[in-house]
């Protein structure tokens, strides 16, 4: 990752925003001298009870004080290899310095003074040395390993942009802090026509010397404004604007990035010309969270799609929210949940033998008149109204009946795995509710596991580890969904109670273009197994993808090349 692209506009909250993602928090120096301080008092108690022929008594036993030697050394070899650990190279090499510095006064000792009693500490002096520098090369290993995870986690990987999580972050912290901003959702007009008929390396260009632009506006501190832009997914891009006055400010570098956009973009000798729909909401007055702030934007970047972009730069109305396409999604769910519409398809999940360990329940939903409506669609305007919870329960309570009927006539050890959204595992009740679905359905809770996004370790990781620890108190297990998409600290993980990792599929899917790409999941799996965690990788639909999983230790495969999603009835036949 490029860190000069955070580098924007003077933007100083944002520079300490996405650096506080992507760098881990340094150990306080008052440590490095604490430790220091440490093994500079057990060195001198070293030295004074390898030459003190005094006698003391310890639990009723008369012993010399020379007897103390190795507690005092061992405490000092201690002091240096928790150096190396905490601090890094600093720490590693003022460890290195300090135990090499020591051989030439122990070599003396032996050779000048013939004092052979130094023997010993040389060995241990030699032994520290290899153990402070097996520790630091395998920690900066797994260092390495995480600020890899974490900068894939905050940064798109096309065009280099920050991603959704990292403009969240951003989000957040102006929220927190009561910072007045604005947020422009953007959407680029009939960007699918360049992909179906040029090809999606030529939409992929498009976007890369799109995000160039902006980025090149932002650093040009051309606006009056603080600029902030992440791409979302596709051609989805988020602009945040701060440091304004007016609301004639947010449409002047709007129409900046307007200007930029438009100019004539040449890939491969064609001539390209893209606009945009640009809609957006104000913090705090058109909205006081995070998450209604992002919704606000986007349905007013919806209007200016609605109004087939005669106005393209739109200002968020209340009467935007439930326009269009959302509020027809919201009547179906609702009704769907009124005439109990809601079932389940079933995806198989294997282990690399292709021996079958259980079932992914996954909702569906049909309309009032019998029309399957797509779960990309419903799913989201589930989560923005809150109802997702409710949906979550129904396919929970039919998919654990259903298997639990299924073990109980073919006597098969199957795993039934449920997602569970942020918000539903969040409710007061959702401990009570798991036991009463396990109860109505007679599912034993060790053939259940419950998939939660790894976003929950940062979001609420206090209570989200406090609920989870009850889970499992119940003999139900836990896997991390989605593993690598979002942002996940190694110590947050290694808390975390969890059996499983699931490797998201945009993983799989590119896993084979390159082998730093191969090398990205085999690091997944490699921490996982550190963990004590097994790894499922979904998504998996060629045999060179499985092979390359087999190679690099994978436990289980889910996807289309073993099982596509399956009606119950198709699922029981295959048990």
């Amino acid at each position: 990752m490029r860190e000069k692209r955070f580098d924007q506009g003077g933007a100083n909250d944002v520079n300490k925003t996405l650096r506080r993602l992507s760098h881990k928090k340094d150990t306080s120096k008052i440590i490095f001298l604490l430790l220091l301080a440490l093994y500079i008092a057990t060195s001198v108690a070293l030295r004074k009870v390898t030459s003190d022929q005094a006698m003391v008594f310890l639990l009723g036993a008369r012993m010399p004080m020379q007897a103390f030697a190795g507690v005092f050394s061992s405490l000092s070899n201690v002091c240096l290899i928790l150096l190396a650990v905490l601090f890094g190279r600093v720490g590693f090499v003022t460890s290195l310095v300090i135990l090499l510095a020591q051989f030439p006064m122990l070599a003396a000792g032996m050779l000048v003074r013939h004092n052979y009693t130094t023997i010993p500490g040389a060995f241990s002096n030699l032994l520290a040395l290899v153990a402070v520098t097996v520790v630091y090369i395998n920690h900066a290993r797994v260092h390495k390993y995480q600020r890899r995870i974490l900068t894939q986690a905050i940064t798109d990987r096309l065009t280099g942009l920050p991603n959704r999580f990292a403009c969240m972050e951003l989000i957040e912290s102006y929220v927190t802090r009561k910072v007045k901003f604005a947020v422009v959702s953007v959407d680029l007009n009939n960007f699918k026509g360049i992909n179906d008929t040029m090809g999606h390396e030529t939409g992929d260009k498009a976007l890369i010397e799109i995000a160039k632009r902006w980025t090149d506006l932002i650093d040009a501190r051309i606006t009056d404004t603080k600029d902030f832009v992440a791409r979302l997914s596709g051609d989805d891009f988020f602009i945040v604007i701060s440091g304004y006055r007016t609301r004639g400010d947010i449409v002047n570098t709007i129409n900046r990035f307007k200007s930029e956009l438009e100019r004539k973009i040449t890939i491969d000798d064609c001539d390209y010309y893209i606009g945009a729909g640009f809609g957006y909401a104000e913090f705090p007055d058109d909205a006081d969270s995070a998450s209604s702030i992002l919704a606000c934007a986007s349905a007013a970047m919806h209007e200016v799609k609605r109004r087939g972009g005669v106005n393209d730069i739109i200002h968020y109305m209340a009467s935007h929210v439930h326009g269009g396409k959302t509020l027809e999604i919201e009547r179906k769910i609702r009704s769907a949940l009124d005439q109990n519409l809601i079932h389940f398809q079933l995806q198989p999940q294997y282990d690399m033998d292709k021996k079958l360990r259980g079932f992914e329940a996954l909702a569906r939903m049909r309309d009032s008149e019998g029309n399957l409506v797509s779960p990309v669609d419903f799913i989201p305007v589930a989560e923005e109204l809150g109802l997702v919870d409710r949906v979550d329960v129904c396919v929970f309570k039919k998919a654990a009946r259903f298997i639990a009927d299924i073990i109980k006539e073919k006597g098969a050890g199957l795993t039934l795995c449920v997602n569970v959204s942020v918000r539903h595992l969040m409710k007061n009740n959702f401990i009570d509710e798991l036991r009463s679905v396990l109860a109505e359905s007679g599912l034993a809770p060790n053939n259940l596991e419950i998939e939660i996004t790894e976003s929950i370790m940062i979001d609420s990781a206090d209570k989200a580890l406090a609920c989870i620890k009850q889970v499992k108190a119940m003999g139900v297990k836990v896997a991390i969904d989605d593993f690598g998409t979002g942002y996940s600290s190694l110590s947050y993980l290694n808390k975390f109670p969890a059996d499983m990792l699931k490797i998201d599929k945009s993983f799989i899917d590119v896993m084979n273009s390159s082998e730093p790409s191969k090398q990205y999941v085999a690091t997944i799996i490699s921490i996982g197994h550190i963990l004590n965690l097994k790894v499922i990788s979904e998504g998996v639909e060629t045999e060179d993808q499985l092979d390359a999983l087999r190679q690099v230790g994978c436990d289980y495969v889910q996807g289309y090349i073993w099982g596509k999603p399956l009606d119950p009835q198709d699922a029981a036949a295959l048990v």
